[in-house]
């Protein structure tokens, strides 16, 4: 019997292309190497021949494709001696960087909006032993706080304004490479800070070896000459298109927006930290930004989970959701391949999958003949 080697997370099997040595003490609960599954059962995909995959980042160990980005950001802290580490979020950010920093023995201080946060996420940060401060603003306000905070005090901020986080999130272009054997046609993805579409479109640039504006700026292996030149894996990169709330769009509007609202809490950010980033992904891929309201996030939501069995939160829907009204539109060829990234698990925000649950919750007496009848009634034709 062969038995396959363990996986031990997304530096080491990336430790070449990643900003360590063999020093370096890497922080990691395994993260990475999650599934790419390929969508069978929405009608438009099949009728449009569309070779259509999702990158389900919220099978990470802290449910969020933050995990990634922040390996590598607390790696890079303990590296350089911090002793706490500072960040604002909506959630998912303050849920990993709790996590990694309990796992690294350090201290992890939080911000997020108060009254703003999924309850999932906030108990995350909680249980796993973060300081949790509650602003009373919202996600920007914590964001200008904290880089404000870390010319004060001892701390590492590890938003995505850490080169290393993106460093670490690229990685997941890798694997979609690896697992297809090429690069998607197109590729959507859910934008708020804009961190994790630069991410995407790093990866994919190191594997076709392409030095580019976006990556000399923001990748930190590619400086005069790419190093990977004569390892090619892939001739052409996807069209990047990154999708907003309706509600939360300044890359739709053209300019930052003071306060932004949608149920997809992930994606509240009015100020992106990557802004000017991603406005060159767009132009270097021939991509675009477009955007979803409420409704439509959350009917993608249900959608996916009562068609593919894929529970994702709200703000990961919005990638499936752009992608396929731009399919209905005619904006993606037949037999084009599409891979939509879901940032995170649907258990992040319970209630508001709880609210829009059409489910029956039958009540039965403790008796045969009452579950038989409860089944045969409720039975899919």
């Amino acid at each position: 019997m062969t038995f396959r080697t363990r996986y031990t997370g997304l530096i080491e099997t990336y430790r070449d292309r990643l900003p360590v040595s063999d020093s370096t003490r890497i922080i990691s609960l395994g993260e990475g190497n999650t599934p790419l599954i390929k969508l069978n059962n929405i009608s438009e995909l099949q009728d449009e021949q569309i070779n259509f995959y999702v990158k389900y980042e919220g099978l990470n160990p802290t449910g969020s494709f933050k995990d990634r980005g922040m390996t590598m950001a607390v790696t890079k802290a303990v590296e350089d001696g911090a002793k706490a580490i500072i960040c604002a979020s909506t959630g998912n950010t303050s849920a990993a960087a709790a996590a990694y920093a309990a796992r690294a023995g350090i201290t992890a201080f939080v911000l997020i909006p108060d009254g703003k946060i999924a309850q999932g996420k906030l108990a995350q940060a909680m249980m796993e032993g973060a300081v949790v401060l509650q602003v009373k603003g919202n996600f920007d306000d914590g964001m200008r706080l904290v880089k404000e905070i870390a010319n004060e005090a001892p701390v590492t901020v590890v938003n995505s304004i850490n080169p290393y986080r993106l460093q670490g999130q690229k990685t997941a272009a890798f694997e979609i490479v690896e697992e297809l054997g090429y690069a998607p046609d197109f590729h959507y993805l859910p934008v708020g800070n804009a961190g994790n579409i630069t991410a995407y479109w790093i990866g994919y640039s190191e594997y076709a070896c392409i030095k580019g504006e976006q990556a000399t700026a923001a990748c930190t292996h590619c400086n005069n000459v790419c190093p990977y030149i004569n390892e090619q894996i892939i001739t052409a990169r996807p069209k990047m298109v990154g999708y907003q709330a309706s509600g939360s769009a300044p890359f739709m509007r053209g300019e930052m927006i003071d306060k932004p609202e949608t149920v997809a809490t992930a994606i509240r950010i009015g100020y992106p930290q990557s802004w000017d980033y991603a406005w060159i992904v767009r132009e270097e891929s021939g991509g675009w930004f477009d955007e979803c309201d409420d409704s439509e996030i959350l009917a993608t939501q249900k959608l996916l989970a009562e068609k593919e069995g894929i529970f994702c939160e709200p703000a990961s829907a919005i990638s499936v959701a752009g992608a396929l009204r731009d399919i209905n539109l005619g904006k993606i060829p037949k037999n084009s391949c599409v891979v939509c990234t879901l940032t995170g698990h649907g258990l992040k925000d319970p209630d508001t999958a709880i609210k829009q649950s059409t489910a029956p919750v039958i009540r039965v007496d403790a008796k045969l003949s009452q579950v038989k009848s409860a089944i045969l009634e409720n039975m899919i034709e």
